[in-house]
């Protein structure tokens, strides 16, 4: 606590020394400073209290130019301690901010010097620490002391715009004074220094339209009632100048551009007065007749305009309408042009603008007319129809080349061509109708039936007979007139039930019909039972007068093992004329019902046998298999007899036969050897051989139909030796013999039944 309260009452002891020290010269101040003594170490580890002495720092310099350019280094000031006595014990340390790099110290006399060039832009002040210490030991001598070395401004920067170059907006016509925009310019030099940092605007291009405040930096309009259609932009040039702009200053520009603004300040114009155009008079309803656009000056909305007809000699013929991409007006056709009725049109079209300003009204109106002229060009126009095609109606029962209606066309030129007529048959597929090619007149071409089709829509071709590619069309609608032609049916299918216990005189079915035709005061159905069933006592009919009828029971007790099914013919009349009618059948089943009258099983009743049967029957059923066993038995056994087979075949169907032999090879002896290549000579088949293990005695199997076997016998046994048969007899034979279809194969599965063998 001692050292704490010791070292407060030094810091203020030496800002007591310092006030009358100081010196508010420009270039520096000195002062002197005691502070109270510290504790000091001593051998043994304990502390001895130091007597307090006076300690002077002395500081000539605190200020140094910036961009200093000389040679040698710059002096900026020098530290002395009155400690010092001048014996070369106390040296000078410099520590802080830019020590040894930019600043040093002679540590003998405390002299500082600046070895590099400063610039307050970049770094406005330095704090550096002093010291002096023991030479030797390197011990302080005095405490630690801190000063700040501020770098002068001198004026080396020009003033600059941040923010440029601008661009600015003014609507045209604005007033005297108008504000356009305001700079600022920056000077990077210390403001609170002389005037390097004071700045005034002056404008070097841009006059006389525009000026601007020396002070603020605000531009304005130094003209009235600038037209951007006649100028719409304007580059200034502003100068920022600083030491209050005296001589010497330096100075930065900037360029300002100003953009005017549009304005309604002009009326829409037309440039052509008056406007025609021509159109075909076969120009389409709501087609584009003509375009025409009033110039306006002004740009976006201030040029949006609408157009209207304020006057025609075709009322209603015309409309306009604005296209808003290119604010032309876009006359339209309403009505359908003619030549040979009105072939000119004069219109009378305004421009008027949308959006008007009040404060340019006096620059109005801003509306404009024109007078627009349409004439209208002659074309071979197709044929019309002047007579009504909708209305026609024929009768179902028309004969054919019935007279149903006539058609009437005209050319409506002036060349006033003949029209000949024809029908589009892909509108009449069915061929019903024909049209007279010359009078137009429809007729029916074959039975009409309106059941199939009550309304036929044709097409009729009105075609000119000088330039058949005018082709005019009209749409008749026939419709084909109903007459009684189709007799009342049932409605549907009916499944008509009846209980075994049904009681007389209970409903057990309503019936209804149906009719194709349609009378003009609607259906009118009677029902009867038809002959023979009018004196049926099982069931009987009731008309309900209201195009229905009820099926009753005549009697009771109804029974399916007697009678399952029962037909009931009834007749259906209409009211038509003629009258028809038809017999229709309904079938009405027995069921056997529940107490509730529920049907449970209906139809027929199956007759069951009893099972098992009688000994008689069964012995007569035994009787006749033994019967029929004997008798094929006996055939067998005869056919067995006459050593015929079983089942007979075609003997022509024979074609191969098993045979079973036994034959002991040689061994070693069977070395018979055969030339391969003298068997696949065919000439030695012209030389017969016998074969060697043929028997005369023994009969030959053939093995081929025996047309063929005879063939072969006759040519075995017939009076020629076997050296005297060609070999061509063979051939013939053979051929013969693939060309019936029949064949013979090698007796022994090797060689023919012949009695040749050949390789």
């Amino acid at each position: 606590m001692f050292f704490r309260g010791t070292l407060m009452c030094s810091i203020i002891y030496v800002a007591v020394l310092l006030l009358p020290l100081v010196d508010l010269s420009f270039w520096g101040w000195s002062s002197s400073v005691s502070a109270t003594p510290q504790p000091r170490k001593v051998p043994g580890g304990s502390w001895e209290a130091l007597q307090r002495q006076k300690r002077n720092w002395v500081w000539n310099q605190f200020f140094v130019l910036e961009e200093y350019t000389g040679t040698d280094p710059l002096y900026v000031g020098k530290l002395h301690s009155d400690v010092d006595k001048g014996d070369g014990n106390v040296k000078y340390v410099l520590m802080g901010e830019g020590a040894s790099s930019i600043f040093t110290i002679d540590e003998n006399t405390g002299d500082i010097h600046a070895t590099k060039r400063l610039d307050r832009e970049e770094q406005g002040y330095y704090t550096l620490r002093a010291q002096a210490v023991d030479r030797e030991t390197n011990i302080p001598v005095e405490d630690e002391s801190e000063f700040i070395v501020k770098v002068q401004d001198i004026n080396d920067n020009e003033p600059k715009f941040p923010d440029g170059p601008y661009t600015a907006a003014v609507p045209e016509m604005s007033p005297l004074g108008t504000m356009v925009v305001q700079v600022a310019a920056t000077d990077a030099d210390d403001p609170t220094y002389g005037h390097s940092a004071r700045v005034v605007y002056s404008i070097i291009h841009g006059q006389p339209y525009f000026s601007v405040e020396p002070k603020t930096g605000i531009i304005r309009t130094a003209l009235p009632n600038m037209d951007r259609e006649r100028r719409d932009q304007y580059v200034l040039v502003i100068q920022a100048k600083d030491m209050m702009g005296q001589m010497g200053g330096l100075s930065g520009t900037t360029s300002v551009t100003v953009m005017l603004t549009d304005v309604n300040d002009n009326p829409p114009r037309f440039p052509h007065k008056p406007y025609q155009c021509s159109v075909n008079e076969s120009l389409v309803v709501a087609s584009e007749v003509t375009r025409l656009k009033a110039e306006d000056a002004d740009l976006g909305p201030n040029a949006e305009m609408d157009y209207h007809i304020v006057d025609s000699d075709g009322p209603g013929m015309f409309s306009i309408i604005t296209d808003e991409e290119t604010q032309e007006g876009v006359i339209i056709l309403q009505k359908p042009l003619d030549y040979e009725t009105k072939n000119t049109f004069s219109l009378r079209v305004e421009a008027t603008n949308r959006n008007i300003d009040p404060q340019f009204l006096t620059f109005g109106p801003f509306s404009d007319t024109v007078a627009v002229k349409v004439n209208v060009k002659d074309v071979n126009e197709p044929p019309v129809f002047t007579t009504p095609l909708s209305k026609m109606v024929v009768s179902e029962a028309a004969r054919v080349n019935t007279t149903i209606g006539t058609v009437l066309a005209r050319d409506p030129d002036s060349a006033n061509s003949s029209i000949r007529y024809s029908i589009d048959r892909n509108t009449d597929l069915e061929r019903y109708f024909n049209v007279d090619s010359l009078l137009g007149v429809i007729t029916t071409a074959k039975a009409l039936d309106r059941e199939v089709n009550s309304v036929h829509n044709i097409t009729i071709f009105a075609i000119e007979s000088q330039d058949p590619s005018q082709v005019g069309r009209g749409t008749a609608v026939i419709t084909v007139m109903d007459i009684n032609d189709n007799a009342p049916v049932f409605a549907i299918e009916y499944e008509t039930l009846v209980c075994e216990n049904a009681s007389p005189g209970q409903v057990i079915q309503t019936i209804s019909a149906v009719d194709k035709d349609e009378p003009p005061g609607g259906h009118r159905f009677f029902f009867s039972l038809a002959s023979p069933a009018t004196s049926n006592h099982n069931f009987t009919l009731r008309d309900n007068k209201d195009n229905t009828a009820s099926v009753l029971t005549s009697r009771d007790g109804f029974q399916r093992r007697e009678q399952a099914l029962y037909q009931l013919p009834v007749l259906i009349t209409d009211s038509g004329s003629p009258t028809l009618s038809s017999t229709n059948t309904l079938l009405v089943r027995v069921c056997d019902c529940d107490v509730e009258g529920v049907p449970q099983a209906c139809g027929a009743v199956a007759h069951t046998l009893p099972a098992g049967l009688s000994t008689g029957a069964l012995v007569a059923i035994l009787a006749c298999i033994f019967t029929l066993l004997v008798f094929v038995l006996l055939i067998v056994m005869m056919r067995h007899r006459r050593k015929e087979p079983l089942i007979l075949e075609d003997e022509r169907d024979v074609r191969e036969n098993i045979v079973r032999y036994d034959d002991e090879g040689g061994g070693e002896e069977d070395t018979e050897a055969f030339d391969m290549v003298a068997l696949r000579n065919l000439n030695i088949m012209r030389d017969p051989k016998v074969r060697r293990d043929v028997t005369p005695e023994t009969p030959t199997f053939f093995s081929y139909p025996p047309s063929t076997a005879s063939r072969l016998a006759r040519l075995r046994h017939g009076t020629c030796s076997y050296s005297c048969e060609s070999f061509d007899s063979f051939n013939r034979l053979t051929n013969e013999s693939q060309a019936t279809g029949e064949h013979f194969e090698m007796n022994g599965a090797r060689s023919v039944d012949l009695d040749y063998i050949h390789a």
